[in-house]
């Protein structure tokens, strides 16, 4: 086998990024500093990459299909899933294009995965793909396909959808998960939470830096971790499990959390592999 150039290897890390609240990068929020530091580390993330991506796969949680589902369309329309935020919000832009070849592909590999892959070249780019990427690749110069999470919420299903796609990462392609470490609705902007979210993120960011087999076994019972069901409550993990692919796409990488911060009481983190 020969080694690959150091100089030359454009393999991708894979990501899980938070997402912020709906629009909330691009609005006066209260107070107005609160959303800056994650901004400022979306906004970095291009210049830690080893080349700039020939690609992007990106996992939502806010796209669920009962099959695993990619957007195909050749310019997929923006879908302004969000509400009762300012107007201008709804007139946001990211005007990048779709790859349709890339999504054929994914749907191939799911499908030799025994997982089930769709095209569908209806679906639109929901503002879990557009918000973050507006920060991370301003240009909108790189093709993205979306990937949906699966609506049975399997957690070793979403892992496993991961590990069929790592080997997109060879050829320049960046898979990004965006979600949000702690997700209850009901926690946001109460301080009775922020111990509990700090518990729970203790607990998934040692998993996380684990070795890998023992992290997607973790990953695979995240529902056993201090804390869990109180910061993704029962049917409401879909902005967790975007953070499974990832880690799956991750392979034999290792592992790490690149990003904190405290928002609106509650601990919210982003994650790498490789």
């Amino acid at each position: 086998m020969i080694a690959s150039d150091p100089a030359t290897d454009r393999t991708m890390p894979t990501l899980f990024v938070p997402h912020g609240a709906g629009p909330c990068f691009f609005m006066e929020w209260n107070p107005p500093t609160a959303w800056n530091a994650m901004a400022d580390f979306l906004r970095g993330i291009a210049a830690t990459l080893p080349a700039k991506p020939t690609a992007i796969v990106l996992i939502s949680g806010h796209w669920l299909q009962s099959t695993f589902s990619v957007t195909s369309a050749a310019r997929p329309a923006l879908v302004y899933d969000y509400h009762g935020f300012p107007p201008h919000t709804y007139e946001l832009r990211y005007p990048t294009a779709g790859e349709p070849r890339l999504a054929a592909r994914i749907a191939g590999l799911l499908e030799d995965a025994s997982l089930g892959g769709h095209e569908d070249a209806q679906r639109g780019f929901d503002h879990g793909m557009f918000i973050p990427l507006k920060l991370m690749f301003p240009d909108a110069d790189i093709p993205v396909v979306q990937l949906s999470l699966r609506s049975d919420l399997d957690p070793q299903a979403h892992i496993e959808a991961g590990r069929a796609l790592q080997g997109l990462r060879k050829d320049g392609v960046l898979i990004v998960g965006s979600g949000m470490s702690f997700h209850n609705m009901r926690g946001y902007g109460d301080p009775r939470f922020a111990p509990i979210s700090d518990e729970f993120d203790h607990w998934l960011s040692a998993a996380v830096e684990t070795a890998p087999a023992q992290r997607d076994l973790a990953l695979q019972r995240w529902e056993q971790a201090p804390s869990a069901r109180l910061c993704h409550p029962p049917r409401a993990e879909e902005h967790l499990l975007p953070l499974l692919v990832a880690a799956g796409a991750g392979g034999d990488s290792i592992g790490r959390k690149v990003f904190s911060d405290r928002v609106m009481h509650t601990t919210l983190s982003a994650y790498r592999f490789g």
